[in-house]
């Protein structure tokens, strides 16, 4: 059962120094808040999963919480790459990063196997592809039916999964509403999951075929309000196009990169904290 907790104590309580770690979320309700507090209160060595890593994971890299990043595409959507992620790999700055690249519908599969409880992923995919070169986890197996040939990944089976959504009510139930990536998939995928949520409220309201995560497969829920910025949340308020295009000149930096991070993040309290100094610095 899901409890209602601070994001600052549910980060402490849930996450450990060399866990795995998925933050997902796709286009929209990306678990930024979430991203911050793990820097905050300093998590090291972590293995990071996201289907599309982006500026959530450029800060975790960048901050030196991460040791190695499963994935399956990454950049600053719609300008272009990922400065910190490219500074560890390329040179190990702030410390080496282990890669370790799947292809979006394998690395979806993974998702789904972990949420089966099955030890792999079966999928027909990699046909003259040379990620399997690269990839030595990407396997074949021969199907005992028809002896067609398969692409075969292990699951993914995170220690901890983050997502954010529109809303909870007080039992801990979630509603997600707009687009959806694999955020079910991994959060019941997780040993724990812990969702940021825009507000509780009495009734979730839930449409027909909506997708709602119960309170039994949830481990904690944060009112964040803004949690998914500069993202979208759906129904709430829209994409921060600008705040995507301001960080490539940050991210390119580490002096400025590292300034950005002990102010904004390192030197607030909270996400609402960040929200408000950040509107201060736009304003001027």
């Amino acid at each position: 059962m899901a409890e209602l907790l601070s994001l600052r104590e549910a980060i402490d309580r849930f996450v450990s120094n060399g866990d795995t770690v998925a933050l997902e979320g796709f286009t929209h309700l990306i678990p930024t808040a979430a991203a911050h507090e793990l820097i905050r209160q300093g998590k090291q060595d972590l293995t990071l999963v996201r289907m599309t890593p982006d500026l959530v994971y450029d800060l975790l890299i960048g901050a030196g919480c991460a040791k190695k990043l499963i994935f399956s595409w990454g950049g600053n959507p719609g300008v272009g790459s990922l400065h910190r992620l490219r500074d560890a790999v390329e040179k190990g700055w702030p410390k080496p990063l282990e890669l370790e690249e799947h292809s979006h519908a394998d690395l979806a599969n993974a998702y789904v196997a972990g949420a089966s409880g099955l030890p792999f992923a079966v999928l027909r995919a990699y046909a003259g592809s040379d990620l399997p070169k690269v990839n030595p986890l990407i396997k074949s197996v021969t199907c005992p039916f028809t002896g067609e040939v398969l692409a075969a990944v292990p699951s993914v089976r995170p220690d901890v999964t983050v997502i954010h959504a529109q809303k909870a009510d007080r039992k801990g139930n979630v509603l997600i509403q707009g687009i959806l990536g694999v955020q079910k998939e991994a959060a019941l995928a997780a040993k724990r999951c812990i969702v940021t949520v825009e507000e509780i409220v009495d009734d979730l309201q839930a449409p027909m075929n909506a997708c709602v995560l119960p309170t039994w497969a949830l481990t904690a829920v944060c009112v964040v309000p803004g949690g998914a910025r500069p993202s979208y949340a759906h129904g709430y308020y829209e994409r921060d196009n600008h705040f995507y295009q301001q960080w490539d000149p940050i991210a390119r930096d580490r002096e400025r990169f590292n300034a950005w991070v002990d102010e904004f993040i390192r030197g607030t309290a909270d996400f609402a904290a960040y929200q408000a100094k950040l509107a201060i610095q736009e304003a001027n």
